[in-house]
């Protein structure tokens, strides 16, 4: 299986589509960090959780964008008609596809370093800062959640119907732009540019309870439908 891994991996990362994301992802990137993440969010510093959290919050479109694009590759009508003969075989088709979901998530894990990589080195040049343990809290609560849940539904929606999946790209575009409750208010980063304004001067990043409520329902969302898909179906299409 370490074969297939390493086979999946590299047909996810070594083409076209993932340099032309990873462009996109860093050089939007810095457009943030030097236009409005260098002059602090809600008065806290440039390199403060709450900016950081914040930068993070404005690229996820992106990154959602690119882990349902990686899921392309496993759910394409192609993809289809080769799971025939995969089933076949005499690999464990859950096996299998416990790898590619490894696979998937390690190329979205690889995105979502660039984009934090940039960050590092742009605060590190730039204003000489390196307390990046600060850092993972914020990482942890706005990044991670809605990538996992975009990953596992769109491995369901995928499963159901391939174009599904292409659907499914501009919903974190469409919710950026609407008016959310303070629940899903890191969806757009209009939380961050709030929320220190009513605490302490240079807070320390918490977040209310209903936001850690609802990010944490997100990323057990993410889980549970990755898991229905490998332990249920046993293969991505």
């Amino acid at each position: 299986m370490r074969k297939v891994f390493v086979c999946e991996l590299r047909r996810l990362l070594l083409n076209k589509f993932f340099f032309g994301i990873l462009a996109a992802v860093l050089l939007y990137g810095w457009l943030l960090l030097s236009g409005e993440v260098i002059l602090g969010v809600a008065y806290t510093a440039p390199f403060s959780p709450w900016s950081f959290g914040y930068y993070l919050a404005r690229l996820l479109p992106l990154l959602w964008v690119g882990t349902l694009f990686f899921l392309t590759f496993f759910t394409s009508e192609g993809e289809r008609r080769t799971a025939v003969l995969t089933g076949a075989t005499a690999v464990d088709p859950r096996r299998f596809a416990g790898v590619r979901c490894m696979a998937l998530l390690l190329g979205m894990l690889l995105l979502l370093g660039a984009a934090v990589l940039l960050a590092a080195v742009f605060f590190a040049y730039t204003l000489h800062w390196h307390d990046w343990g600060s850092l993972l809290l914020p990482l942890l609560a706005v990044a991670v959640p809605p990538l996992v849940f975009a990953a596992g539904s769109g491995w369901l929606l995928g499963g159901a119907c391939p174009w599904l999946v292409y659907g499914w790209m501009p919903a974190p575009f469409i919710l950026s732009a609407l008016p959310l409750p303070e629940a899903l208010g890191l969806w757009n980063g209009t939380l961050l540019r709030s929320y220190p304004l009513t605490l302490p001067a240079d807070p320390p990043f918490t977040l209310p309870a209903a936001v850690w409520v609802a990010q944490g329902l997100l990323l057990l969302a993410g889980i549970l439908l990755l898991g229905m898909r490998i332990f249920r179906r046993g293969r991505l299409a």
